[in-house]
Formats: C-alpha cells, sequence, structure tokens
C-alpha cells in the first residue's frame, strides 16, 4: 500500500490529452453546527481517460463530496480541479450545467427517477435539456443496451429495484459521457441483482470507453477496476492496482 503524499504538484502542459481528471489541493468546507468542517484537505488526484477506478473508504471520508465536484454539483473551497479540460472553479452554474449534458453521467444508490415520467421518457430528459432531435430514438437505443427493450413506457413504479437502476444506468450513459461518477450503484439492490447490473456497467464502460470512478463498499466491486483508491479523512491515503488497498 503506497501512501500518497498530501502536497501540490502542478499541471504540466502535456496532460491535456490524457488526463481526465486533475485535482491539486483540492479543499472542500462546509457550514455545521458547531463551525466549519473540512471534508476535503487537499487532495491530489489524477485519473487518465477511459480508466476504471474504484475509490473506497469509510463513511464521512469524503467519498461523495469528492463525486460532487467532479461533476460540477458542488464547488471547490479552494485549489485547482479540472474535468475534460475545463477549469471548473471558473465556470458560472449555467456554464456548469452544459459541462454536466456533454461530458457527464452519474449513477447513484437511490434511482433517482422522474415518477411521472415512463423509462423511455426518464432516459430521454437529458438529451431533450440537449435539444436533441433524436432523444428519444436515443433513449429507446440505451434501454434496449440495459435489456429494457420491453419496458418502454413502463412507469418507475411499475418497474422492480434492479429494473430502476438499469433505467438509470441508460439515462447516465445515453449521451455517450467522457465521465461516468457512480456512488454506491448497487446499494439498494441484492447481491444478484446488483452484480447484473454491475455487469452491464462495467460492459457499457468498456464499449464507451468512458473514464469510470465508482464509490463502494463492496471490495470485490472495487477490485473489477484496474485501479483503487482509499479515502481517509478528506485525503486519498492509498493508490494502486493491487485488490489489498480495499
Amino acid at each position: 500500500m503506497d501512501a500518497i503524499a498530501s502536497h501540490s504538484r502542478p499541471l504540466s502542459d502535456d496532460q491535456s490529452n490524457t488526463t481526465l481528471i486533475a485535482a491539486r489541493d483540492l479543499r472542500f468546507r462546509v457550514a455545521g453546527a458547531a463551525g466549519e468542517v473540512n471534508i476535503l484537505r487537499g487532495l491530489d488526484l489524477d485519473i487518465a481517460a477511459g480508466e476504471a477506478v474504484g475509490l473506497v473508504g469509510p463513511s464521512g471520508s469524503g467519498k461523495t463530496s469528492l463525486l460532487m465536484l467532479l461533476a460540477g454539483l458542488e464547488r471547490p473551497s479552494a485549489g485547482r480541479l479540472h474535468v475534460a479540460g475545463q477549469d471548473l472553479a471558473a465556470l458560472d452554474e449555467d456554464a456548469l450545467a452544459r459541462f454536466r449534458r456533454q461530458h457527464v453521467g452519474i449513477v447513484f444508490q437511490a434511482f433517482h427517477l422522474i415518477p411521472t415520467m415512463t423509462a423511455l421518457e426518464n432516459v430521454a430528459v437529458p438529451l431533450g435539456f440537449a435539444g436533441r432531435r433524436d432523444a428519444f430514438g436515443r433513449a429507446e437505443e440505451s434501454l434496449r443496451a440495459v435489456g429494457l427493450g420491453h419496458r418502454l413506457g413502463h412507469y418507475p413504479g411499475q418497474l422492480s429495484g434492479g429494473e430502476q437502476q438499469r433505467v438509470a444506468l441508460a439515462r447516465a450513459t445515453v449521451a455517450e459521457p467522457r465521465l461516468l461518477l457512480a456512488d454506491e450503484p448497487t446499494g439498494n439492490l441484492d447481491r444478484g441483482t446488483g452484480g447484473q447490473v454491475m455487469d452491464l456497467l462495467f460492459g457499457l464502460r468498456e464499449r464507451l470507453g468512458t473514464t469510470l470512478l465508482l464509490i463502494t463498499h463492496d471490495p470485490l466491486l472495487a477490485g473489477r477496476c484496474g485501479r483503487q483508491l482509499r479515502m481517509e479523512d478528506g485525503l486519498i491515503v492509498a493508490d494502486g492496482p493491487d485488490r489489498e488497498l480495499v
């Protein structure tokens, strides 16, 4: 297990073509009842385009906060964060929304489907926001890719948990994002169903060439990634291909 130095390293010009994520001295603080809480405390991280990375660590170590920063859903308190060639700290809210539409897909533990929309409509939503005229055609292709071609007109309440997560996965990948963020995607599923969903996720990632950051407490899932990171107390403390990290 190799400890990771917390000092900041400069961003180099030759990283732009190979590095999808570059964070330097990344810090994230939130206000708490007893004052400010330091969640990320000077984190450094590089992830290359096309990598599959499993992120593990105890609850409260900052894993989900890091994901929210990478998705542009939260702003760093300090430090530098570049994702897909974008300096996220320099983008306003409209630009961050465009960044997410163009580059990021997210799968959470909760499915976050719109209950009044069919599976087809749920998957078409991000393409509709992007003004894509082929939104429903692409959404249908994406649902068929996860084995739900027979469920296009069903509402979330008519689907099992595994089917709902498949819809969420289809929605996250329908725009062929450069970065796929998955936060405990099997947390609400039984082991068998979760395994099927993860097989689909890794298959889609490989087919699309998408960079994957997978947050999980399951060492078997993390071990399916070519690289594993371990977070503790707002810092990355280990980084490598060794399953012993998890």
